[in-house]
């Protein structure tokens, strides 16, 4: 790679910005298809995440120079932030419609993208099919509400629509802390102030410890990145703020132990005793492939009660599901396989994907077969069942 090619733009008023055209295309059929991700490689093609799998969109190598150009076109003033940290963070507006989370980086041939799509309107806890049980999370006055789950698995939309449910009804002043910002709220009964790592903080653990002076009543913190982050977040909890966060861990037991493993030994107690006072709720979520290929939330939801609360203080981790699970009908809990089940109950997945996804595959095969053995069969949506939906 040549110094020169490494040169920012001296004149920007005499750039074509072919390349930004190009990469224009390429998001709007990506938006237009229904995918979530556009990825660009230097020498190579471009594609697009569309039902959680890889699809070209062209048969263009995008080569080793347009991969500079776009870089340069995109980033513009910031390309020597991408020269000297070879990555960066960004936002990129197609239009007033759709916005995008971009990351661009240097690899071994070039220089690479990834486009992750942001919609302009938010969309409703309705809209996204979440169980109505988790509306009660928008109504706590305190405490540590998590989403988890793997890179990819909707958790910034599932915040989103609680931030928003909470916007819509409640007179509250909500501060979020990303990095970067992904959706953008406008105030409707609520206060929202929205501060960008980089931009507007230097990181999540300062600018969460000055948040605790700017009287929020909610406080979204992008992801628990490091223990600073996390301790300050617990503290803020127990001093009277709702704090809403991330962590990519695949469930309730999971996000705990890594809360409590990120602190060393001597500590963890103290830790353990503050986790159990103030979490309020885990969330953790992957997405399913349906049967008519596209792709669903299954949750797993843990609330707390005394039982929680005590399985956490007396490191009883392992029994955590278990109570989850016994907690369904009582506190509108769930566990993961329970979400699978209901998905295959609903006819939106199918026998194979739920147990390719379930956690205890043995355990929900029995469950399966008691259910099809009672209401005859798997549901099976074929193109007539399909055809008569829409003649409806």
């Amino acid at each position: 790679m040549s110094l020169a090619e490494l040169e920012p733009i001296e004149n920007i008023e005499e750039v074509e910005f072919k390349m930004l055209e190009k990469l224009k295309f390429y998001l709007g059929g990506l938006v237009k298809n229904g995918g979530s991700d556009l990825h660009i490689k230097s020498s190579s093609i471009t594609r697009g995440r569309i039902n959680g799998e890889m699809i070209p969109l062209s048969n263009e190598i995008l080569t080793h120079a347009d991969g500079i150009l776009l870089a340069k076109e995109v980033l513009r003033g910031r390309f020597e932030e991408l020269v000297a940290n070879k990555s960066v963070d960004f936002n990129f507006k197609l239009n007033e419609k759709y916005r995008f989370r971009g990351n661009m980086f240097f690899q071994t041939e070039g220089v690479s993208a990834v486009f992750r799509v942001i919609p302009v309107d938010i969309p409703s806890m309705s809209d996204l099919k979440l169980p109505k049980s988790i509306e009660q999370l928008c109504h706590l006055k305190r405490g540590l509400v998590l989403v988890t789950g793997p890179t990819g698995s909707g958790k910034s939309t599932t915040l989103a629509s609680i931030i928003d449910h909470i916007n819509i009804h409640q007179k509250r002043h909500i501060i979020t802390i990303e990095d970067p910002i992904e959706f953008v709220y406008k105030d409707k009964n609520s206060l929202i102030n929205q501060r960008a790592i980089g931009q507007d903080a230097l990181n999540f653990s300062t600018a969460l410890r000055a948040a605790l002076r700017e009287d929020p009543d909610v406080i979204l913190v992008g992801e628990m990145r490091d223990m600073e982050t996390i301790e300050t977040a617990m503290h803020a909890a127990e001093t009277g703020h709702l704090v809403l966060s991330t962590l990519h861990t695949v469930d309730a037991k999971d996000t705990i132990n890594r809360i409590i493993g990120m602190f060393p030994g001597n500590e963890q107690n103290k830790i353990r005793m503050s986790l159990a006072a103030t979490l309020q709720g885990v969330l953790s979520q992957r997405l399913i492939k349906t049967v008519d290929n596209k792709r669903a939330a299954a949750i797993e939801i843990l609330f707390k009660n005394a039982r929680i609360e005590s399985l956490i203080s007396d490191s009883r981790d392992s029994e955590i599901t278990e109570a989850i699970a016994e907690g369904k009908d009582i506190y509108g809990m769930q566990t993961f396989d329970q979400a699978l089940l209901d998905l295959y109950k609903s006819g939106k997945i199918s026998e194979n994907e739920t147990l390719l996804n379930a956690t205890n595959s043995s355990d929900l095969k029995m469950k399966i077969t008691s259910h099809d053995s009672e209401f005859g069969g798997e549901i099976d949506l074929t193109e007539d069942m399909i055809d008569l939906k829409i003649e409806e």
